[in-house]
């Protein structure tokens, strides 16, 4: 996350990402209730290239903001392509992206943010994903077939009908990596994972998006056959209170007060009890920019120089809660009276 530091007592703010209107070129219906929107910017420019596993924010017709993983070719610089699951119990940000956008909206999408990257090297790259899941894992497919790297797609669905670009995973080149797995039970899902991650040595890495109980299975099983910190997730929006519950996080209660200590700044904020870090701040003019405000995209990041948080977020990796070295500052708070952070 990029931070700039202003002199003591005026804003210091990591820098806002900055937004494109974009008109929706096409629309594809992937599978039931999965559609596909594909965007360009609407002054013609090029988005740039991003790295696989990324996401963005799209401002819907409704005004809602939410986060969708790119899944199309991260070196496509001229359009962004992001899938919407329409939900059920939707408050109005994939019910209306399925509903009122046609061929030449326009939309506003943010700049990609990635917590979910490929790992530079690995005897075997597995990808792991189950429904609207797998949208981060194409984009990683298309990296790792460009780069001939070695990797195998798991993609868990109910039927062929429910796999979500399908047609796209059966041609070159990611037809030799696409394994289907249709219609396994939960009760028969971790031997179905035991079999093919068996064959994982030390040095391979695992990547899974998915339903939440789904992921927990396969971190689960992952973790019996590689280091912890080969494995690679990222949650949605709607797991976290599922994913809360498997780690012991209780988010309707809250730890004691603390202080923030700002090491560029010089200053101190006292961060009571019923209030957030980024709230805390915010009343002394230092903005810190957010996004999901459930820990899960990480645009709310601040290093911590000293002190021990408690990490509520689900977006920071095992070995990144142990370094004590980073904070999401929309949900974690601290487990000593202070921390030092790096504003």
């Amino acid at each position: 996350m990029e931070q700039n530091a202003i002199a003591q007592h005026s804003l210091i703010t990591p820098m806002k990402s900055s937004t494109h209107p974009v008109r929706v070129e096409a629309i594809h219906d992937e599978a039931p209730g999965i559609r596909s929107f594909v965007v360009a910017r609407v002054d013609g420019a090029p988005f740039g290239s991003y790295e696989a596993g990324a996401h963005i924010d799209v401002t819907g017709p409704s005004g809602i903001v939410r986060q969708y993983s790119l899944c199309g070719d991260p070196d496509d610089t001229h359009r962004h392509v992001f899938a919407v699951k329409h939900e059920s119990a939707s408050r109005g940000g994939s019910r209306a992206l399925h509903e009122h956008v046609k061929i030449g909206s326009q939309l506003t999408v943010g700049v990609p943010r990635n917590r979910f990257r490929l790992a530079p090297r690995a005897s075997l790259h597995v990808l792991v994903g189950a429904g609207i899941g797998v949208t981060p894992l194409v984009s990683m497919a298309y990296r790792l077939a460009r780069d001939a790297a070695p990797f195998v797609l798991h993609y868990f669905v109910r039927s062929e009908q429910h796999a979500a670009f399908l047609p796209l995973l059966r041609r070159p080149p990611f037809a030799g990596h696409l394994r289907l797995h249709c219609g396994i039970e939960p009760g028969d899902l971790d031997a179905t994972l035991g079999d093919f991650l068996a064959g994982c040595d030390a040095d391979a890495q695992v990547y899974t998006c998915g339903p939440a109980p789904f992921m927990d299975q396969v971190i689960d099983a992952a973790g019996r056959r590689v280091p912890a910190d080969a494995i690679h997730f990222e949650r949605f929006a709607a797991d976290t209170a599922h994913a809360d519950a498997r780690a012991g996080i209780d988010a309707t209660q809250t730890t004691g007060a603390f202080d923030l200590r700002l090491a560029r700044d010089g200053r101190t904020v006292h961060v009571s009890a019923d209030v957030s870090i980024v709230d805390a701040l915010a009343s002394i003019g230092i903005e810190i920019d957010t996004s999901c405000g459930e820990g899960i995209c990480g645009t709310c990041m601040v290093d911590v120089l000293d002190g021990e948080p408690e990490h509520r977020d689900h977006c920071l990796s095992q070995s990144e809660r142990a370094s004590g070295k980073t904070i999401c500052c929309c949900v974690s708070r601290s487990r000593s009276p202070a921390l030092v952070l790096d504003l």
